[in-house]
């Protein structure tokens, strides 16, 4: 949501970013008609969960404890820790969070660690 927030604010005085690119639904464009909340929840809920694990540093207990499904989180946490490589792998992007991934967040990506 907050790459909407910031390219609507690039936005603001002209058209700088396509706005079909800010309307256009997110997607691998992997298959026809795929986006990606076909396969994640909704991005209010996925900003949510982001926030509470990766920049506050919640354990997947504590933000169940907040009142999400359960499921939920261990799969969004488990999407997360599985693509860790490819952050290590990608080149260095804007840091627009306290913590963001990349340099901000180190984490164990040997011998497969997973945190539950």
């Amino acid at each position: 949501m907050m790459v909407y927030r910031l390219s609507n604010w690039i936005n603001r005085e002209r058209e700088i970013i396509p706005t079909a690119s800010i309307t256009k639904p997110p997607s691998a464009e992997l298959r026809p008609d795929q986006t990606d909340q076909n396969s994640l929840p909704p991005y209010e809920v996925l900003d949510t969960i982001l926030e509470a694990y990766v920049v506050q540093g919640r354990s997947v207990e504590e933000i169940i404890q907040s009142g999400f499904d359960a499921q939920t989180i261990r799969r969004v946490v488990r999407l997360i820790e599985l693509s860790e490589y490819k952050r290590r792998q990608a080149a260095p992007g804007l840091k627009v969070t306290t913590k963001a991934f990349g340099m901000g967040r180190r984490v164990l990506v040997a011998h497969r660690y997973r945190e539950y």
